[in-house]
């Protein structure tokens, strides 16, 4: 059953206009943050780690919040629109496997933002001439644990999306939690807060340091607090009228 509600999901999703934010959003940061080393070159040494600093400076704490906020807002506003929660929560179906649907679509959409990320990230290095080789393995690392924290946040917005039906509102919220991250981070608290853990899967503010709380904890961590928001999402949709 979950197969067929993840079917249901893409087939939604196809031709959907949250595919130009996803084409067009992560190419603005891309820009802003090659423009930035370069004006900064000077001082930037460390090239290919360096140059991914000031791509995540504004990719995690402004446009993949943003992103994030969009895709879950779109994936709730779905079934808001023209009740069609009715006939979503009539079929034969556990409430929590349309929730984790959801979800999934979700984190597919992000992961696809994380490796469309990544090719601009060496695109750009390459465009300005850096002749070190490119940490591809840092780089895949990097998205994909980037993903997991994403995932988290999906989570949250989701739930955020669910009990709101205004399609704004969450994207705003989005927004907000993606700047409170950068507030966490700086805090050394990146790593306990929903809203900074894509930024530290990412490694935005340490390229070169790998995850210090080593890559387990901060998947226990995501696993956790994804299983804490679906399962509280589920008890949401099983006592209330959508």
């Amino acid at each position: 059953m979950l197969l067929r509600l993840l079917k249901a999901e893409r087939l939604k999703l196809k031709r959907s206009p949250v595919w130009l934010a996803f084409l067009l959003m992560p190419i603005v940061p891309a820009l802003l943050g090659t423009l930035n080393y370069i004006g900064n070159i000077d001082i930037l040494k460390s090239e290919w780690y360096s140059l991914w600093t000031q791509h995540t400076l504004f990719t995690c704490y402004f446009f993949l919040p943003v992103m994030v906020g969009i895709y879950c807002a779109y994936l709730m506003r779905l079934e808001h629109d023209q009740h069609n929660w009715n006939k979503m929560l009539t079929m034969p179906v556990q409430r929590p496997l349309i929730f984790l649907a959801k979800l999934i679509t979700a984190s597919v959409m992000i992961l696809l933002s994380e490796l469309w990320i990544g090719i601009l990230f060496v695109l750009s290095g390459k465009l300005i001439g850096m002749t070190a080789a490119v940490p591809l393995r840092s780089v895949a690392i990097w998205c994909l644990f980037g993903t997991l924290g994403g995932t988290v946040m999906a989570a949250i917005q989701l739930l955020i999306s669910l009990s709101i039906k205004s399609f704004t509102l969450p994207i705003g919220i989005s927004l907000a939690g993606g700047i409170s991250g950068l507030i966490f981070l700086a805090k050394n608290l990146g790593h306990i807060w929903l809203y900074s853990l894509m930024a530290y899967g990412m490694n935005s503010n340490a390229p070169q340091q790998m995850l210090k709380s080593g890559y387990a904890g901060f998947v226990i961590i995501c696993v956790v607090y994804i299983l804490i928001i679906t399962s509280f999402a589920s008890a949401l949709m099983n006592r209330r009228e959508l």
